[in-house]
């Protein structure tokens, strides 16, 4: 699929299923652009279930963390990259953030992130999948639309065109 954001703000902005998120993530992976279905993580410096979510395999679909918009340790690293991008996921956006970005910059997806830290996250096992995650003003929920691009991120309960 062909788009940008801003002919799609063109075009929908205003309409009740239309969101436009806060200019807050660096851009990081090959991908400027992608676009898919929502599914949604819950976890706070702890990457064991975006681990578990990014072993499926997927067809348009992005993946939303929130990770509690923490500086404290990364939640992506090129692993998981890697693995995101052999199991079809189209993007990432993470609230938290993200290491390896040299490598991520080289792998065909879409990553968005509040920035870079090199200290990995912790092992415990503790979050929540598919609940509503909210962030950058935006209601992330599960099998909405995201598209994103260097103009920005928008969410949509129904797909664009």
């Amino acid at each position: 699929m062909t788009f940008t954001t801003a002919s799609l703000c063109d075009a929908h902005s205003g309409e009740d299923h239309f969101q436009i998120a806060e200019p807050m993530f660096m851009f990081y992976g090959a991908n400027p652009a992608f676009c898919g279905q929502i599914t949604t993580l819950k976890v706070f410096e702890d990457n064991v279930l975006v681990l578990t979510t990014l072993q499926e395999k997927v067809q348009n679909k992005v993946l939303v963390i929130d990770g509690g918009g923490s500086h404290r340790c990364a939640l992506i690293d090129i692993d998981l990259a890697k693995l995101a991008v052999s199991n079809g996921w189209q993007g990432i956006v993470v609230y938290g953030c993200i290491r390896d970005s040299a490598l991520i910059a080289q792998q065909p997806i879409g990553i968005r992130a509040l920035h870079a830290h090199p200290l990995k996250s912790h092992k415990k096992d503790h979050g929540d999948r598919d609940l509503l995650v909210t962030f950058a003003g935006v209601n992330f929920k599960k099998d909405h639309f995201l598209y994103a691009d260097l103009d920005g991120i928008i969410v949509s309960e129904t797909m664009l065109s």
